[in-house]
């Protein structure tokens, strides 16, 4: 696989929460032991989060988990919605699995829609109670609405990204909006994804899978390998 080619199903980031800055308007703390702190507190804050959800957590509950006083919150985070942003930022990334691109070996674009389909889903298992989280805050609150709008639209503009690579090598008709077509096919894969692993509907991880993957190869019309 091209670089160009493995771009397309991936972004550009190299590892959860690279080059990321922090949600808040505080600039990264720069000693050694600052890092580490706050690093212990998002930490912390993501294991109380998955626990407890947004609106039972409490800041105390997350100080102490990290193992800190609950005045150094107040020295890396204003507030419970700043830290749950930092968090939020980093299930994104995950969402996104940019070590997917790394998997080289195969021409055959039904390999990397397959591989970018599995990631997702493992990821969203992964995340199921923070994602449960998020919806029930953006409910509420419209900040989290528009970061929980903002992971959704870097889920489609990577895979309307990938659509607009097979049209440019004649695998797909060009009479597919690929924004469009992304969004459809994004909107199924992030909703089934909702219902398995958050509200329980009892699909198996597999047979997920694959009725994803033959819809997205069938939607597309991507001939058979040869």
């Amino acid at each position: 696989m091209t670089a160009r080619e493995a771009g397309a199903v991936a972004d550009t980031a190299t590892g959860p929460g690279a080059g990321a800055k922090p949600a808040g308007g505080r600039p990264a703390p720069k000693s050694a032991r600052g890092i580490r702190t706050r690093a212990a507190l998002v930490a912390a804050a993501r294991q109380v989060f998955e626990s407890d959800g947004f609106v039972d957590a409490r800041i105390s509950d997350i100080a102490r988990t990290a193992g800190v006083a609950s005045g150094s919150f107040y020295t890396h985070f204003d507030s419970k919605e700043e830290i749950f942003s930092e968090v939020v930022a980093q299930v994104r990334d995950e969402m996104l699995h940019p070590h997917v691109r790394a998997r080289g070996g195969s021409a055959d674009p039904r390999d990397w829609i397959a591989a970018a389909n599995r990631e997702y889903l493992r990821a969203y298992r992964r995340n199921a109670r923070l994602m449960a989280a998020l919806e029930q805050v953006s409910r509420v609150d419209q900040q989290f609405a528009a970061l929980r709008a903002e992971r959704a639209s870097a889920f489609i503009d990577r895979n309307a990204a990938l659509i607009r690579d097979l049209q440019q090598r004649d695998l797909v008709t060009s009479r597919l909006d690929a924004r469009v077509t992304a969004l459809a096919l994004s909107s199924m894969v992030s909703r089934m994804a909702s219902l398995v692993f958050v509200e329980g509907e009892q699909i198996g991880f597999d047979t997920l899978l694959e009725t994803l993957n033959w819809i997205w190869f069938n939607a597309l019309q991507l001939p058979e390998p040869s």
